[in-house]
């Protein structure tokens, strides 16, 4: 399956402000990149593929439809999946994209 063109877009447009951003083919789907780190990813699985600070993440497993997104069987530190249903209007991919990019932020440039 290839990834959602239309939630690519979307991304993009979310990001469309943000400066030094880059969009990448991988993990089988577009990855978007500001400032050199992977913030999320219009998977190729389906849905959005969300980095972002990991201790975040047991809460956000607790309290969202995400998933713990596990690659090779081993489970990715600081990356959760959100299906396509999840992220249906514009407001709920922006908190997603939104929590990414304070991760982002808070990493030094590559």
């Amino acid at each position: 399956m290839a990834y959602d063109p239309e939630l690519a877009d979307r991304i993009r447009e979310l990001l469309s402000l943000v400066d030094d951003v880059t969009e990448k083919k991988m993990f089988g789907g577009l990855s978007f990149l500001v400032r050199g780190h992977m913030t999320v990813v219009a998977s190729g699985q389906g849905g959005l593929m969300v980095r972002l600070d990991p201790e975040l993440a047991p809460e956000l497993l607790a309290t969202t439809p995400a998933q713990q997104v596990i690659m090779r069987n081993r489970e990715m530190r600081g990356w959760l999946r959100v299906q396509t249903t999840d992220i249906g209007s514009d407001d709920e991919l922006d908190l997603w994209v939104k929590r990414s990019l304070d991760y982002a932020a808070s990493l030094p440039p590559k």
